[in-house]
């Protein structure tokens, strides 16, 4: 399925592979409430100097699912990967689809309820 141009490519949490590579781009305090595991954390006001770090984790490609808390700012990641050539898919609906769809959580503390 191709996006419309302009448009993000989105999926629902339920439907993100268990060995996808997520990339959190939530702030450090709602990382640290609950988050999935092995998931690379890059806060969307770190992703340009830091990106190296998702290249590195891409290596040769493949999709790289963006979530936030409920998926505007993922949505603003995953648009400007696309732009850059990079397969990115948003995932609607954020990390609060995520525990929604009783997908697994870790966190710092007790991540039953994710921020």
């Amino acid at each position: 399925m191709n996006p419309v141009p302009g448009q993000v490519r989105q999926t629902d949490a339920a439907s993100v592979p268990a060995d996808a590579l997520l990339l959190d781009v939530r702030e450090d305090d709602e990382w640290a409430a609950g988050r999935a595991p092995g998931a690379l954390h890059i806060p969307m006001s770190e992703f340009v100097a830091r990106q190296g770090e998702l290249t590195e984790r891409l290596g040769d490609g493949g999709p790289v699912y963006v979530v936030c808390r409920v998926g505007g700012r993922s949505a603003q990641v995953a648009g400007y990967l696309s732009q850059q050539g990079v397969d990115a898919v948003n995932v609607d609906g954020g990390m609060l689809a995520w525990q929604s769809a009783g997908r697994p959580l870790e966190g710092d503390a007790d991540p039953a309820f994710v921020q």
